[in-house]
């Protein structure tokens, strides 16, 4: 045996000296050893993101969606007030390459402005405007509704069972004929309200969602800054306006870092005469600046380079992958627009100033 590995030893020197080859010279002895354990070779993740490089990340779609009712609204009569009342529905989703919805947030804004029946307006308009979920326990589903739990807390439970579903999955388990979740489900069991129109603003907010850099596993938030200031009572002359102003921005974010944003506005206006009978059409639909589009006007009635949906666009690109202290330092003029010569002004010439706002709060 001892000469046969030698002469297997010397055989290979030979062969290395005529090949060239070079390296320690491996003497095997005869053994019941096993086989080794072929290691596959490292291959790139098929979902490798290209923006971020990291292997195995999962890019997902970012979501809005926003709608304004004001059905409820009713005009001030002899020895009754009058009030336009607004209810602000806001969906943010994020949703995977296959329309499953990862993340989900629902949140709404309630404003009324009261009028009399001289037009003039009741209604503190300097007060701060919250949303439901900013009010929690104080918005009274509990307290004045007896209901089984707040507002808030029944928006999470279909925000939660949203998650892991596509919308057809949402619509069929979430909700019956009745637009309220099936007795005996459990979902039932957490949400007693109305949900027939929220499953419907979440069935709009993933077919408004679209890739602009989040990742699977990113938070999802939603901040909104709500004001009534510019409505204005009503006069002989003239009209009265109740308006709402409302901005909203959409984040994602890892580790402190924006991965997505999306930023929209409401200005909504409901008018009334100097008897505070409402004026205005409550059945004509109330879009968005992002919806409205071309439609808003800047670029036709203000010569402005692009239009708000446009510019808005632009500043949430801009911020993507920057930190809120960073956002906050994006230097801007006394008017709160881009300073004059930075890369932001080239695209971007309205006050961003709120805009800045929504992102401090958004990732508090």
């Amino acid at each position: 045996m001892k000469k046969l590995a030698v002469l297997i030893a010397m055989t290979m020197a030979i062969v290395c000296l005529l090949t060239g080859c070079t390296g320690t010279i491996v003497v095997i002895n005869e053994c019941d050893c096993p086989e080794a354990t072929q290691i596959p070779s490292a291959t790139p993740a098929a979902n490798e993101s290209a923006s971020s490089g990291i292997a195995g990340s999962l890019p997902v779609k970012t979501g809005l969606s926003v709608s304004v009712a004001v059905g409820d609204s009713i005009s001030a009569a002899e020895g009754q007030d009058g009030a336009v009342k607004y209810d602000v529905t806001i969906v943010a989703v994020t949703v995977d390459d296959r329309n499953v919805i990862t993340a989900c947030y629902i949140d709404s804004i309630p404003a009324t402005v009261n009028m009399d029946a001289t037009g003039a307006i009741l209604s503190d308009i300097t007060a701060e405007v919250p949303t439901k979920n900013e009010l929690g326990p104080a918005y009274g589903m509990v307290a004045w509704g007896k209901a089984k739990a707040e507002w808030n807390e029944q928006a999470a439970a279909l925000a939660g069972y949203a998650v892991g579903k596509t919308v057809e999955e949402l619509k069929n388990g979430a909700i019956d004929e009745t637009g309220r979740a099936p007795e005996g489900s459990d979902l039932a069991s957490s949400a007693s309200i109305y949900l027939g129109g929220y499953v419907s603003a979440i069935e709009a907010a993933v077919n408004n969602a679209h890739f602009a850099g989040a990742q699977a596993g990113d938070t999802l938030t939603v901040a909104t800054i709500n004001s009534l200031k510019n409505s204005v009572a009503a006069t002989a002359e003239a009209n009265g306006t109740a308006q709402l102003d409302a901005d909203i921005a959409v984040v994602t974010s890892n580790n402190g870092v924006i991965t997505s944003c999306i930023i929209d506005s409401v200005q909504a206006k409901i008018s009334f005469d100097a008897a505070g009978v409402i004026t205005t059409d409550l059945t004509t639909p109330i879009l968005t600046k992002n919806e409205l589009g071309a439609n808003y006007g800047m670029v036709a009635w203000g010569k402005a380079k692009a239009e708000w949906n446009e510019q808005a666009a632009a500043f949430a690109a801009y911020v993507t992958g920057k930190t809120a202290d960073e956002v906050a330092g994006i230097a801007i003029n006394e008017a709160t627009k881009p300073a004059d010569g930075s890369d932001l002004a080239s695209s971007v010439t309205i006050s961003i100033g709120g805009f800045q706002g929504l992102i401090e709060k958004a990732m508090k």
